[in-house]
């Protein structure tokens, strides 16, 4: 599915995040940047160990915020490592954390002067955050962002199955 948000262009997708040409990939990663599980694990072994000598050297990244790494072996040139939060019910402030993820992801792309991002579903897997609601925050803060910044010609979510990519196409035609 894709759809013209101003000049720039939002996509969904099924497949694998590792195998994206876009000018960066959007890494669901743990606060230390140890590499891990699901999306963090693949992209860490996809990409070799070029990132994770990057990683150590930042040292880590809290919550909500993003740093960005080169992809090593990736068809991508560099890796968003962003920290969605675990979800714990949704009453710890996990719906800002989860949008300043996306958005600080975004706003490091465009200062580095990248055109296209691929997203995971952030915080959806081992961090437990429901599928509907992650879908919607990650699609309002990226159409939200391309309506303000049209410097970013396209961000693409890159979903691991037919269901997640069902749950976000619904919440975006909903959006729009």
């Amino acid at each position: 599915m894709e759809v013209n948000i101003g000049k720039s262009v939002l996509s969904l997708v099924i497949g694998d995040i590792t195998e994206e040409s876009t000018d960066a990939i959007v890494n669901a990663a743990n606060e230390r940047l140890a590499g891990g599980a699901g999306v963090d694990g693949a992209i860490h072994r996809a990409g070799g160990p070029a990132i994770m000598a990057e990683c150590r050297k930042i040292g880590g990244c809290p919550t909500g915020q993003a740093v960005i790494t080169t992809g090593g072996n990736l068809k991508a040139k560099h890796v968003i490592h962003t920290v969605g939060p675990i979800y714990r019910g949704g009453a710890r402030n996990e719906a800002a954390l989860l949008r300043s993820a996306h958005v600080e992801s975004l706003k490091l792309a465009s200062a580095k002067g990248l055109k296209s991002v691929a997203f995971p579903a952030i915080s959806t897997g081992v961090y437990g955050y429901p599928l509907e609601e992650a879908a919607r925050i990650a699609l309002t803060a990226a159409i939200d962002y391309l309506h303000e910044h049209s410097d970013i010609e396209l961000i693409r979510f890159v979903l691991f199955d037919g269901r997640a990519y069902e749950v976000f196409s619904t919440e975006l035609k909903g959006l729009l």
